[in-house]
Formats: structure tokens, C-alpha cells, sequence
């Protein structure tokens, strides 16, 4: 069932009601590209929600989400549309031999041998959809310039069948884990939201709500830990993902406090880099040693 927010309030609630936590700002953005049909450029460090956001929004709206998950190389014909060439020759060799080039040249460039790709598909789709970008900055400047048309007017240009407009308006998110400066062309055209890690009452609230089983005890420590994980300097500090896995990790092994033999045995959880194993054992498994009798 579609929804159809009228107050970035309502927006909030509907997000909550499919397990995603938005506060103000994001709330108010994911409000307003609903209502102004404007882009959302979301840029923060990885795993703080980003993509999550875009999955939340297509189910609380109750729309298909059409991903493009973006790559280094990533060109028109993987993002867009390519033709079927197979088929095309097919056709053509299905023709009399009498047939000539003029007779099946515009007979093959119809739609009925294109094959659609993520943007083609979220402007073509007969119900309105969300459209995730997911991770534009590992692409260049000259993929960006070819999405200009896209999110400004949401149209493409097919040389062989012209200009092709959407036939509903798609709510559309383009992802960023800011690797890199993304032109000033792509940000005019977009609302901008910045997501940063959590403050810990607010991932205190997002661990409850996926692990509500989980005793508060462990929760608050559970949170403490991250928060003091993720101040060391980290190949990769750990997501708000990985917060909520270690909480069901917990809960499934049936622990009953975060002590320093626990963190030690789940600690793979949170940390996935090698080195950073050994610095978080180091710098903050020490902290949870039981105080020692006087």
C-alpha cells in the first residue's frame, strides 16, 4: 500500500514503522524530495545508513526500490540501456533474402530489443519507484555529466528512439562514503543530507528497537563499546550494521555481560580488519578487565 507523507513528522513515524530510525534532518529531506520531486545526494562514512535509508523509504512508500550499485568503469551501457544484438540478428537474418539494410534498420532499433538497465527501468516503470545511486563517487566525472539529464529534467536521450520521459516521478537517492569531490553540476541538482555516526542515545535507540530482547544492561555497554571502538584509528570503524549483529550475536550466545573474555571471543563482529583486531584487544579490551581486589 502507497504512502504519502504530508509533514516530515509523518515522515519519521512511517520511517520508525519499518525499522528505520531518522532523525531531524533526514526526516525533513526524505520529506522534501517527496514533495519537490528534487534528488537526495547522501554522502557520510560507510554504514551509517545510507543505503538503509533508500530501503526504508521504497518500503514505507510502498515502492519498488531499483538499485544501480556503482563501480570503478561503470558505463552507459551497464547503468542505461545496451541492445540486444543477439536478437537484432536474428531479426535481420529472419528477413527475405531480398531484404535490404533500409528495410530493418528502424525495425531493430525498436523496443522491443532494448534491454533496460537500472535507469532506464525506474524511468520507464508504470508505478512510481525509489531510485538508489548507490555509490556514485567510485565512478568519474564523466558518468556524473551523463546523469545530469536524468536528475534534472528525469528524461534520457536514446539516439535511436529520441527522448524518452519518465512516465511517473521516481524518489531518487545518490549515495556517497565521500571518497571523492563530486562535481558542482550533480550537487546544484540535488538536496544534500550528511549522515555521521550516531550519538549514543541515538544508536542506543537503534539497537533496542532490532534487539529489543537484549537486556538494557548489555545494550547501554554494547553501545559504550562501539562508540570507544569507533574513536581508535581504524582501517574501518564498525557500521551501525555491525552494532546490531553483535547484538544478536550476543543474545544468541546468551551472554549476560560484555566482560573481557566476551569481547575477546566476538569482538570479529565489529572489527574486520586484521590490525585492527589486535589495536582494539589492546586499547579496549584492557578497559573491561574486572577491577582487581584490594
Amino acid at each position: 500500500m502507497a504512502n504519502e507523507p504530508t509533514s516530515a513528522q509523518e515522515m519519521a513515524d512511517g520511517l520508525r514503522a519499518v525499522g528505520y530510525l531518522a532523525d531531524g534532518p533526514t526526516a525533513l529531506v526524505s520529506f522534501l524530495a517527496t514533495k519537490l520531486g528534487k534528488p537526495v545526494l547522501v554522502e557520510g562514512p560507510a554504514g551509517v545508513g545510507k543505503t538503509e535509508l533508500a530501503k526504508a523509504l521504497a518500503k514505507y512508500l510502498g515502492r519498488e526500490l531499483v538499485r544501480l550499485q556503482c563501480y570503478e568503469g561503470l558505463d552507459e551501457a551497464k547503468a542505461l540501456y545496451e541492445w540486444n544484438y543477439r536478437k537484432q540478428l536474428l531479426r535481420i537474418q529472419a528477413e527475405s533474402d531480398g531484404a535490404g539494410w533500409d528495410s530493418v534498420q528502424d525495425d531493430i532499433f525498436g523496443e522491443q530489443f532494448l534491454l533496460e538497465r537500472p535507469l532506464l527501468t525506474a524511468i520507464a516503470a508504470s508505478e512510481p519507484v525509489v531510485l538508489l545511486i548507490d555509490e556514485i563517487d567510485k565512478t568519474d566525472q564523466e558518468f556524473e555529466a551523463m546523469l545530469l539529464e536524468l536528475l534534472s529534467d528525469f528524461q534520457i536521450t536514446i539516439p535511436e528512439l529520441g527522448r524518452i520521459e519518465a512516465r511517473t516521478h521516481p524518489v531518487v537517492l545518490l549515495t556517497s562514503n565521500n571518497s571523492r569531490e563530486l562535481t558542482e553540476a550533480l550537487k546544484r541538482r540535488c538536496l544534500y543530507l550528511w549522515l555521521d555516526y550516531p550519538d549514543f542515545e541515538h544508536e542506543l535507540e537503534i539497537v533496542r528497537v532490532h534487539c529489543p530482547e537484549l537486556p538494557e544492561t548489555i545494550t547501554r555497554k554494547l553501545v559504550e563499546v562501539v562508540q570507544m571502538v569507533r574513536e581508535l584509528d581504524l582501517k574501518k570503524p564498525p557500521s551501525i550494521a555491525e552494532s546490531i549483529d553483535w547484538a544478536r550475536a550476543l543474545l544468541l550466545l546468551g551472554a549476560d555481560d560484555i566482560d573481557q573474555a566476551v569481547f575477546r571471543e566476538t569482538m570479529s563482529v565489529i572489527v574486520k580488519h586484521r590490525t585492527d583486531l589486535d589495536t582494539v584487544a589492546e586499547r579496549v579490551g584492557v578497559r573491561l578487565e574486572p577491577a582487581q581486589a584490594v
